[in-house]
């Protein structure tokens, strides 16, 4: 995990993006110590935005086949996991 101040991320821009690009993780950013924000490259957060959309349609198809809705068939789930993650 990367911690710098916001200071950090205003004195060297290209510097943080390079770093995040390289270490594909994000970067907590303080001011006079406590957490403000995190800074990350787009691909990452592109990647955990379709992660947190395939674990919300989980939810929600479980919630359908608790409540008796009609639901779709392990290979359809399958390939949502992969569409969604680009796994294969």
């Amino acid at each position: 995990m990367v911690i710098k101040s916001a200071t950090a991320l205003r004195n060297d821009y290209d510097g943080m993006v390079k770093l995040s690009q390289e270490r594909q993780e994000p970067i907590f950013l303080t001011r006079n110590g406590d957490g403000e924000m995190v800074f990350l490259p787009i691909e990452l957060w592109e990647k955990r935005e379709a992660e947190l959309n395939l674990l919300a349609e989980m939810l929600r198809r479980e919630q359908n086949l608790v409540a008796g809705t009609k639901t779709c068939s392990m290979e359809e789930v399958e390939a949502l996991t992969e569409e969604v993650l680009g796994e294969g």
